[in-house]
């Protein structure tokens, strides 16, 4: 029997018919590594799909993870950050990428929002030409001041 989760995870195929089956949805999409899920990620979530009518949740592979965060990294499978994502209420589907970022998705999907923390520039955030471009809109959600997986990382490291 397959888990329920499986037929929610989507590859660029399946991304590409939800973006041409939508028709009168709003689809939001956000990407990250979401390795740590921690209360920044939540807000951004939960932002996120206050957007639109399905969000979409990019994340990075086991192997871009290690490629922009370090060979330590990540500490949970990419197959266990999508499992942990589509147990919340606020994602409808992941998807997983292995480019170090998520434009080939974004192109496939072509999502009315493209949703990241406040914490990048809008000229930083790819794609985001890409969906001005095709009548889209960029939206930074402000985070929690200091939440990173990374930080949480350094302090568990620091903590004797």
């Amino acid at each position: 029997m397959k888990d329920k989760f499986e037929n929610r995870i989507l590859d660029r195929e399946h991304l590409k018919r939800l973006s041409e089956e939508g028709i009168g949805q709003r689809v939001v999409f956000t990407n990250g590594c979401f390795d740590l899920i921690h209360a920044g990620h939540v807000r951004l979530l939960n932002e996120a799909r206050s957007m639109g009518d399905l969000l979409v949740v990019g994340i990075n592979s086991d192997e871009s993870v290690s490629r922009l965060k370090g060979p330590s990294r990540p500490l949970i499978t990419d197959n266990d950050r999508a499992y942990i994502l589509l147990n919340f209420r606020a994602v409808d589907y992941v998807t997983i990428f292995a480019e170090d970022t998520p434009l080939e998705v974004i192109k496939a999907l072509r999502p009315d929002v493209l949703v990241k923390g406040a914490e990048y520039e809008k000229g930083d955030i790819v794609g985001a030409d890409f969906v001005e471009s095709a009548g889209g809109r960029v939206v930074r959600v402000d985070m929690f001041e200091g939440r990173s997986t990374s930080a949480i990382i350094e302090r568990i490291k620091a903590d004797p």
